[in-house]
């Protein structure tokens, strides 16, 4: 980043982003896109490609996506900084089969598979889509309380006469969190230990 009188200059077209300028969302999508595409081509085995798009996913600054880039186009490829979406670009960024595994991760719970469920999503979808992954982490934090909950509070009498209607609330809150994911929405569990990252 050149300094000119004190003031920061953005880079422009061709010129590679500082290290230490944060990534966006859009930027470590945007390098996802070409390490899959590089799987794709057969470029990558199966444990380069996990260990290139774990790298991409969990990118804090431009230069974690640099040599990334570079493995792929050489060394004057770079990470282009993503444009800001504008309010009309914004839904419709997660495709149909990402809102759907992030509604699964959060109506697994439902049907016998409170933890197993999230987690099996995480392993998955998650790590190739930073959407799923966003909502199982979600529900598999939410799932992990709630069990956590229903082994503690029988406990106590207080607990007892909670623990049915905490069952009824995470059972309302799965319903709310799959239609969220299938809406785009950023769902968030109320009274949630988050314990995986």
């Amino acid at each position: 980043m050149a300094i000119m009188a004190g003031v920061a200059k953005t880079p422009g077209p061709g010129q590679e982003p500082p290290a230490h300028l944060r990534v966006t969302n859009l930027d470590r999508e945007h390098v996802v896109e070409h390490v899959k595409a590089a799987y794709a081509e057969g470029r990558f085995d199966k444990l380069e490609f996990d260990d290139r798009l774990e790298r991409a996913m969990t990118a804090r600054t431009h230069g974690d996506l640099v040599p990334i880039m570079k493995e792929l186009y050489g060394p004057r490829a770079m990470p282009k900084p993503a444009p800001l979406p504008d309010s009309a670009s914004t839904p419709g960024m997660a495709e149909s089969n990402e809102r759907l595994g992030g509604a699964i991760a959060h109506a697994l719970p439902l049907v016998g598979f409170p933890i197993l469920g999230p987690l099996l999503l995480l392993l998955t979808g998650g790590k190739t889509s930073p959407y799923i992954r966003q909502h199982a982490l979600e529900a598999l934090n939410f799932q992990i309380t709630v069990v956590g909950a229903s082994v503690l509070l029988p406990l106590t009498v207080v607990g007892v006469v909670l623990l049915p209607f905490i069952w009824v609330g995470a059972v309302v809150l799965s319903i709310v969190g799959g239609v969220s994911a299938l809406t785009e929405g950023n769902f968030r569990y109320p009274m949630t230990i988050r314990l995986v990252k």
